[in-house]
């Protein structure tokens, strides 16, 4: 027979670890992040709403996108913590979750193109430089793959300027 879980159950460190798969010290620098959160026993001891179980299983999925904590920290935003989040609540983050996603899809697309001539390094060493970068006028902006940076850095200007309710 199938145990009946409670949804306000209350699950130990242990638990969540073995549940998740994630060790319990990621669960508990997620907690000190913000992206999940759990309650103290009178013996200060953590324990997590069994709720937590989506919010841990979507930074693993995130982890291994390779999307940065703080773009899953903004995607949450709003889904509340102390409670089960509703349908609605889940569906806000996903909403805003794609629209990051989206414009880091853009950003690997731009960067597929550069790959494809220069990079915009300061290193002259295409032909294509001389045309993109002339006089390695680039170099003194700063180092490295100055057009990339800029390209990821106006994705990221467009994004911070965008609010998704």
């Amino acid at each position: 027979m199938t145990p009946v879980h409670e949804p306000d159950e209350l699950l130990t460190i242990g638990e969540m670890s073995r549940r998740t798969g994630v060790a319990p010290s990621a669960l508990r620098y997620y907690e000190d992040l913000g992206l999940v959160g759990s309650v103290r026993t009178a013996g200060n001891q953590r324990r997590y709403p069994r709720h937590m179980l989506r919010r841990v299983s979507l930074v693993t999925v995130a982890k291994r996108l390779g999307m940065p904590l703080a773009d899953v920290g903004e995607a949450f935003g709003d889904v509340p913590m102390e409670s089960t989040p509703s349908h609605a609540d889940w569906q806000r983050a996903s909403r805003r979750w794609k629209k990051r996603l989206e414009e880091r899809r853009r950003a690997i697309e731009r960067l597929e193109h550069e790959l494809t001539g220069c990079i915009g390094c300061g290193c002259l060493s295409l032909k294509a430089c001389a045309l993109l970068n002339p006089d390695d006028a680039l170099a003194e902006i700063g180092p490295g793959p100055r057009r990339l940076e800029d390209v990821v850095e106006d994705a990221d200007e467009e994004l911070d300027g965008d609010d998704v309710a």
